[in-house]
């Protein structure tokens, strides 16, 4: 390996990926938006490089040719998974520490992926073999069956994907997914899979080389999420009947494709017949990549690394060997209580904890703003222990030695899952903490943080700050709103807007009578949508907003009239 690595991405990941290039004597080029300016990874690389949009692929490979680097590492998000980016970094004569472009694009499009899988002997959920349409949507629903799910077939990260519970909610769901998808991931394709309503999520981590070796470097379970996103992280699998079934299974598709670097292969369990489905692979690293590597001594981005350079696997990871268990907290800028909303702000004040099995990825520090217009991650929280039970316990005991000032965090309401018997036991599902784990407010902020109460009045908004910490609380007025984590109510009872966001969609006009619940707008703020319902029956007398606006928190949505 000769030369400079441009981290084309951000956050946490990028300070990760720093700090690997560093321990291998390689020189990091970090890039960083106009928002992300003096962002931690600007402060711990060697260079730190502007750029107008972490999606400019020419403006990343010019950055890369400029500053002489030898190669390019993605990430996660972003351009990670993009076939294109890959491919121009390869033809710009750098090294894209990930697979062949080709590769990138067989398994990004999930319905060829699942093709690829089924050839390979791996068992695939009932789906349709394309994308579909509204045209001909409900005939292929039917034959699926319900309940089914609406997903994008370019993607991941659970966006673009919703639950369709019967027939009346096909149309819907297709249009709010294709929406979504095409935000997110530049194309509004969806295709239908059934949905498996009491699953357990686990995937393989695999490693390959230029020389044809592939490796299974153990398993992970990732059951705890919300919206399809993961909460919490553990590694390995606890009781997994067909762990060699899947390990098997990712060696196979890895293989047929002609796979290189890290990657993850990811499975549905049916938690009543026990038997697994294939739900898509990963071709980069993953945000859990760090509990496999406390169980297996394996560095996955030093290892991205050497293996990008043509070192041989055998060399980069020796005999593998899961040692212990390792749990992770995804520490997300978001307020449990009020149904995981996204909170942009600045972190005030920040304090890690420490201990000899205790790990913090943290991509910023006090001081640091967690801006809205990226997605809500703020970095992890990890421990080891010799067995599952006691890295529980370490997480949270490190859980309660976190301090989160300026912005609400998912810090809390995870130290209560490790806390619940059902975790414990591994009897919980994917729809767990929607469905029977629903975090209340005073659990989300107790120590993570002030929360700030947005009241729209003739006069204005005005912010009521109350800081919390260990239980204390008070409140301070001031007459202007705050740029924090909100919860809007307005005194004439019509909807403002809870935070700083972009409108994706406005489901109403002047003139039409809505239910108590109907969706009204839809908000898009730090990478996730957020819908907009009416309190209360009400006729709309006016709406404020069109797509494309941003919108402030406190500010006009829609005017509710009387029924």
């Amino acid at each position: 390996m000769l030369g400079s690595v441009l981290v084309a991405n951000r956050g946490e990941v990028a300070v990760r990926i720093v700090r690997a290039c560093r321990e291998l004597g390689l020189r990091s080029i970090a890039v960083h938006t106009e928002v992300d300016a003096g962002s931690l990874v600007t402060r711990v690389a060697d260079v730190a490089v502007p750029v107008t949009s972490y999606l400019d692929a020419d403006a990343l490979v010019a950055a890369a040719t400029a500053h002489g680097a030898w190669a390019v590492h993605p990430g996660y998000g972003l351009l990670a998974e993009d076939a294109g980016f890959a491919r121009a970094v390869v033809d710009a004569g750098l090294v894209f520490v990930g697979p062949p472009a080709g590769v990138v694009a067989a398994m990004g499009d999930k319905v060829r992926a699942r093709a690829l899988a089924r050839e390979s002997g791996v068992p695939v959920l009932e789906g349709t073999d394309g994308p579909v349409s509204s045209g001909h949507a409900r005939e292929a629903a039917a034959a699926i069956g319900y309940p089914l799910l609406v997903k994008a077939a370019h993607g991941g990260g659970g966006r673009g994907m919703r639950v369709v519970a019967g027939p009346d909610d096909l149309d819907a769901a297709l249009v709010a997914a294709e929406r979504e998808a095409a935000a997110a991931f530049g194309r509004g394709e969806v295709f239908l899979e059934r949905h498996v309503a009491r699953a357990r999520h686990v995937e393989v981590q695999v490693l390959a080389d230029h020389h044809g070796a592939v490796a299974v470097l153990g398993d992970r379970d990732c059951t705890v999420q919300r919206r399809h996103q993961k909460l919490l992280e553990e590694a390995p699998a606890p009781d997994l009947p067909v762990r060699d079934e899947l390990h098997e299974a990712s060696l196979r598709l890895a293989a047929a494709v002609g796979y290189r670097g890290a990657g993850t292969v990811e499975f549905l369990l049916d938690r009543d017949t026990g038997a697994p489905a294939f739900l898509e692979m990963n071709t980069r690293l993953q945000v859990e990549h760090g509990v496999t590597e406390m169980v297996t001594g394996v560095d996955l981005v030093v290892a991205q690394l050497r293996l990008a350079a043509g070192e041989h696997l055998q060399d980069v990871v020796g005999e593998i060997e899961v040692r212990g268990h390792a749990i992770q907290a995804r520490i997300a800028a978001e307020d449990p209580g009020a149904g995981f909303r996204p909170s942009p702000g600045r972190i005030t004040a920040l304090s890690v904890p420490t201990g000899p099995w205790v790990r913090a990825d943290l991509g910023a520090e006090a001081g640091d703003a967690v801006p809205g217009e990226y997605d809500s991650l703020v970095g992890k929280i990890l421990a080891w222990g010799p067995d599952r039970a006691t890295a529980a316990t370490r997480l949270a005991g490190a859980l309660d030695d976190l301090a989160v000032t300026g912005v609400p965090t998912t810090a809390s309401y995870l130290r209560t899952v490790l806390d619940r018997p059902d975790h414990a036991a591994m009897a919980h599902d994917t729809g767990s903490v929607e469905r029977d784990w629903a975090p209340e407010a005073s659990a989300a902020t107790a120590t993570t943080g002030p929360r700030r109460l947005l009241l729209a009045t003739d006069r204005g908004p005005l912010a009521l700050r109350v800081p919390r910490h260990r239980g204390e609380a008070e409140v301070e007025v001031t007459a202007a709103p705050t740029t924090g984590p909100t919860t809007a109510v307005a005194a004439t009872g019509d909807p403002v807007a809870p935070m700083d966001a972009t409108v994706v969609d406005v489901a109403v006009k002047a003139g039409d009578d809505v239910a108590a619940g109907a969706v009204l707008v839809v908000l898009e703020a730090m990478k996730m949508e957020l819908p907009v319902r009416a309190p209360h029956a009400a006729r709309v007398d006016a709406v404020h907003v069109a797509p494309g606006d941003r919108v402030t928190a406190g500010g006009a949505l829609v005017v509710l009239g009387s029924p």
